[in-house]
């Protein structure tokens, strides 16, 4: 918050600013953990999720769905198509020991054009979702204003002076995260966390490894597609083709930040990672507008983003010249 004063920025607009993008982004950033307890790694391969979502969301979009019963609608249809996704995955990903990380990446990369070539032909037929000309194909970006853009948003603000607090959108993110936590509680969350800390051990306690490793990616799968959603209402736009192809980068970079370890990922590193994350990023604008510098805005950004990532890789390396674990 220095940055803040120093840069002369009504410290409101900061924290309001904060307090939105932390719920907004923080169910992504949450979808890392089951795969990274698991031992699988960071999932680079966040834009599978993030198309499961997209394409519950338009769905509700295309049956003009709207308010409380078309957000919800959109996230029960991301969560099914996340789980059949999730268990595609999941079998690639155990075919990889080792190589989870730039498996993923790839098969993220890979996947945003063949979803690219089905947004380009895919039978919806809502005029707001295709092109104004020939009516036929998926507009980049699709408005959810009149569906079910800041839904949570607005659902209970609270209002402390210059101060809002999306009460309702950070109650989503709380309960999110409750879940997890709890999940992790569980026979099974501490069965997944066994199988990252240690899969010899777990494996001579009759856990079945294989299978602990495709549920922690379909939970991640299903988490990522939800939480895409959130990201939609909140931003109030369905973006389709290349949009989802860099979002893993910033989540991970967020929950590094936070302090995550491989196996041992807890909620507050993802809350608190998320926070701080995107701080920065909201101060990175007026920072380089202050330098009279704007593009110094975007570059600050992809520094900050890739920066953290290859940092953490370093460290987890160690000094001794070991090849750099999964995280």
């Amino acid at each position: 918050m220095g940055g803040a004063i120093w840069l002369k920025i009504p410290l409101s607009w900061v924290i309001n600013d904060a307090l939105v993008r932390l719920a907004m982004n923080g169910v992504l950033v949450l979808s890392l953990v089951p795969m990274l307890n698991a031992g699988i790694g960071i999932n680079f391969g966040l834009p599978v999720a993030v198309v499961a979502g997209l394409l519950g969301m338009c769905l509700t979009v295309n049956w003009k769905m709207t308010g409380l019963t078309g957000f919800v609608a959109a996230v029960l249809m991301a969560a099914v198509i996340a789980v059949i996704f999730g268990s595609v995955f999941g079998r690639i990903l155990n075919r990889v020991r080792g190589r989870e990380e730039i498996t993923a990446t790839f098969i993220g990369f890979s996947f945003i054009p063949l979803t690219n070539f089905f947004w380009a032909t895919a039978p919806f037929t809502n005029p707001a979702m295709l092109w104004p000309i020939g009516g036929k194909g998926m507009r980049p970006t699709i408005g959810l204003k009149s569906s079910f853009a800041k839904i949570l948003n607005d659902f209970l603000p609270l209002e402390i002076g210059p101060f809002v607090i999306p009460c309702g959108l950070l109650l989503f993110f709380a309960c999110s995260c409750l879940l997890v936590h709890l999940f992790f509680r569980s026979a099974t969350g501490k069965a997944m966390q066994a199988v990252g800390e240690n899969e010899g051990y777990a494996r001579l306690c009759g856990i079945d490894i294989d299978w602990m490793r495709q549920l922690a990616t379909i939970l991640s799968t299903v988490i990522g597609a939800v939480g895409i959603c959130v990201y939609a209402q909140s931003y109030g736009f369905i973006e389709l083709y290349d949009a989802p192809m860099m979002l893993a980068f910033p989540a991970a970079s967020a929950l590094l930040i936070g302090g995550s370890i491989a196996g041992r990922t807890s909620v507050l590193n993802v809350i608190i990672g998320t926070f701080l994350f995107h701080t920065m990023y909201i101060l990175s604008g007026p920072l380089a507008n202050d330098l009279l510098v704007p593009e110094m805005a975007e570059i600050f950004r992809l520094l900050l983003t890739n920066g953290v990532i290859l940092f953490a890789m370093l460290h987890a390396g160690g000094r001794n010249g070991k090849p750099c674990p999964a995280m």
